[in-house]
């Protein structure tokens, strides 16, 4: 009976995964030479064309046999006659000759001494697990109990660590080029493995299987292991939610062929069906052809929760080039022509702003469609806007190695570390805090002073043709240095200034995500969807969109006229951590616990890239200013850098030794800053570390990324503070550097 059992469950496996990954890898074809089980390899190899009927007759009949078990009677003589099955077909004697279409063992079902209820328990399983690859809807928000049901396949407990044992010494004793890729397999088959034996009910062996291995186990899953550890009894395991995310995203392992060949020859020698079991259903094996990669090189892509991305996630086309710039006229300033004519020297000035405005004016061919995407119509006040920035930018200091920027530090005293959340306006005139007793606060770090609108009463009485009109809008009876803003019910975990400075976001632990007023420092709207805390929050440069993620795993993209979100971003396997927009508006990047980050779609909605290779939680992500690379942080304490357009990592900055929690790039992304938690910020030479770039078609093809690691030649400098950790940074216009962060005692 076992061996009917084996083919049957994983012959009905295979049929349903015929996922060709494009990269050559039909797991569907590879796997079916192996599945057949040691006992039945004989018979259902000549047989595989009919295996569909008796397996449905075996599903049949253990129903039928079920509902004579409950005295049925009625029912099973109806079900009985529509499958056109013969009266004598629920004698157990008679299974043999019910099933005998095909004549194999695989057909003939044997049910005499088998308990009913267990084989179709066993069928529920092996259909369940079938239906899992097309229904992938159903996948992301899985039913508890079919997800744990796929753990009742079970052998024998006291051959767990005989089965693994046996694979760990096979895969030492490989090639040195074929063991660094197969020892990939070791985590998630240890993690399954041990599932297998606590949902069994086998406490004791499941125990002494975790003591055993547990500390093979690479040190970057320590977290994942010590949650592990503490389900022990099959009760903790419903409602677990890293339970639950391993079950239902299958681990994806990147390993070549050749490795992948060696794996699928020593199980099928060994006969180690339980393994490979595991191997069918759990793990996603995305096959490549070409040289086996390299202890280092798979160490820098993995330690995310569900492994690497698979290759056809980065695939897609990302316009990430800027959209063409609004063409303003840039009046020359009556100082400027004062300063020129009493020097008398040529207009030096004159051709920068020239140049600015051909720059704004080509369209980038990496560039989206000015119309891809609704954005906000430029009002007046954003056109002066962009006239001061296109001024301030001719004055602008040009960074680099021998040229880094002045650091101006805003510490937070007596915050008594409840500073939760910093940011700046993009001209730098206001300073916003979020912090732990649920308040926003605000300052103004320019001499001008924060003030609201008068009243309705009193804005009546002004002459509205004036051209002072925006001054005398204002109450300078309320002019103050702060304002604090009272309205969330928990701690303050977001905070951003829209781009044109007329509002203020805040997300918070309460669920919501608030839009202030800064003319009139009230609460506007709140913005409900969230239903779990929200980690964070940003505007849109563009303003009018802004985007949200926490600890329900999604991330919501919304419009600031629009009380539902417009956008809901799911496929994190944990708390959404921080968010960020491209600078051309069309695409958003969310860095997660699961060790992931993701950019989306803001049109289709899709995610487009998925990047692996951070050790920890992320906090921090930065877009250079042309768009086409990432900067991210975590709790691993390095900076990883991405290339966009072909979805891969290049360059490893390492050298903090805390959570860096801000990344920023200078305006003309000559140089990346960091902020961490180790009280210190750092400036790295990005101009360095793009131009080393070399992205030849291999290597866009396979991952095979080679890291440099020239960590001491990019960084430019270190600069501590004496106990402050550095939780936000910004660059001017000018491109000085504000960094804040709140005094440590």
């Amino acid at each position: 009976m076992a061996a009917v059992q084996g083919s049957l469950v994983e012959e009905k496996d295979i049929k349903t995964e015929p996922s060709n990954d494009g990269g050559g890898n039909n797991n569907a074809n590879d796997g079916r030479v192996l599945s057949t089980s040691p006992g039945s390899s004989a018979s259902s190899g000549s047989n595989k064309s009919t295996t569909g009927a008796p397996e449905d007759q075996q599903t049949l009949l253990a129903v039928l046999q079920f509902l004579r078990k409950n005295n049925l009677t009625e029912s099973v003589e109806i079900l009985r006659r529509e499958a056109g099955l013969p009266e004598d077909s629920l004698d157990p004697k008679g299974g043999d000759s019910s099933g005998a279409g095909s004549g194999s063992a695989a057909g003939g079902v044997d049910l005499e001494g088998v308990d009913a209820s267990s084989l179709l328990s066993r069928v529920t399983v092996s259909s369940s697990a079938a239906a899992q690859a097309p229904n992938k809807v159903a996948e992301d928000q899985p039913d508890v109990n079919v997800v744990l049901s796929a753990y009742s396949q079970q052998g024998d407990p006291a051959l767990y660590e005989v089965y693994y044992s046996g694979l760990k010494k096979f895969i030492e004793s490989v090639l040195d080029c074929h063991r660094a890729e197969l020892s990939q397999v070791f985590y998630p088959l240890f993690v399954h493995m041990y599932l297998e034996l606590v949902y069994n009910n086998h406490e004791n062996e499941a125990k002494a299987f975790f003591e055993k291995f547990s500390g093979d186990q690479e040190c970057y899953y320590e977290d994942d292991l010590r949650v592990l550890s503490s389900l022990t009894k099959k009760e903790h395991m419903r409602g677990n939610e890293t339970l639950l995310d391993f079950r239902t995203s299958k681990f994806v392992l990147r390993i070549s062929r050749d490795s992948y060949q060696l794996l699928k020859r020593h199980l099928q020698e060994r006969q180690n069906n339980q393994i490979w079991n595991i191997i069918q259903e759990h793990l996603y094996i995305d096959i490549f052809d070409g040289m086996p990669r390299s202890k280092s090189q798979i160490d820098a892509m993995s330690g995310s929760l569900a492994g690497e991305a698979k290759r056809e996630a980065n695939k897609a086309k990302v316009y990430y080039g800027l959209l063409k710039e609004p063409e303003i006229e840039l009046p020359l300033d009556d100082e400027d022509e004062e300063a020129e004519n009493e020097e008398g020297k040529p207009k030096k000035k004159k051709p920068k702003k020239d140049s600015m405005g051909s720059k704004s004016k080509k369209q980038d061919p990496n560039a989206p469609s000015q119309t891809r995407i609704p954005l906000p119509e430029l009002k007046d006040s954003d056109k002066l806007d962009k006239i001061m920035y296109m001024k301030e930018a001719t004055k602008r200091i040009r960074l680099g190695p021998d040229n880094l920027p002045s650091i101006c530090f805003y510490t937070f005293l007596n915050a008594y570390q409840g500073l939760t959340a910093v940011d700046f306006t993009d001209d730098s005139s206001l300073i916003a805090g979020g912090f732990a007793d649920s308040t926003v606060r605000v300052w103004s770090v320019t001499p001008k002073k924060l003030r609201r609108v008068k009243s309705a009463a009193d804005l009546n009485l002004i002459d509205k043709e004036s051209d002072d009109v925006l001054e005398r809008i204002m109450d300078e009876k309320t002019a103050s240095e702060s304002k604090i803003l009272y309205g969330h019910s928990g701690p303050v975990y977001g905070i951003s200034f829209s781009p044109d400075r007329n509002y203020l976001l805040s997300s918070s632990e309460d669920g919501t995500i608030r839009l202030w007023s800064l003319q009139t420092f009230t609460c506007l709207v709140g913005y409900k969807g969230h239903n779990y805390p929200v980690w964070d929050t940003q505007f849109s440069p563009h303003g009018y969109y802004f985007i949200s993620g926490g600890h329900d795993r999604v991330a919501r993209l919304w419009a600031t006229d629009h009380y539902q979100p417009l956008r809901m971003f799911s496929g994190h396997l944990a708390d959404v951590t921080c968010t960020r927009f491209h600078p051309n508006s069309n695409y958003v990047v969310t860095g997660s616990s699961d060790r992931t980050i993701r950019l989306w779609d803001v049109l289709s909605g899709n995610c487009v890239r998925i990047f692996t290779g951070h050790k920890g939680p992320i906090h921090a992500l930065a877009f250079s200013p042309n768009g086409k690379f990432l900067a991210s942080g975590a709790t691993d304490g390095r900076v990883l850098l991405w290339d966009i357009g072909h979805g891969l990592m290049f360059g490893e900055l390492k050298g903090h030794t805390d959570t860096i929690y801000s990344l920023r790039f200078s305006r003309d992304g000559e140089i990346l800053a960091s902020g961490s938690m180790d009280n210190t910020v750092r400036l790295w030479d990005a101009t360095k570390a793009f131009d080393d770039l070399e992205t030849d078609d291999f290597t866009a093809a396979t991952g095979h990324i080679h890291l440099q690691d020239n960590s001491q030649e990019l960084l430019l400098g270190t600069y501590m503070s004496k106990s402050t950790p550095v939780i936000h940074l910004h660059f001017t216009r000018r491109n000085l550097l504000l960094a804040a962060g709140a005094y440590n005692p």
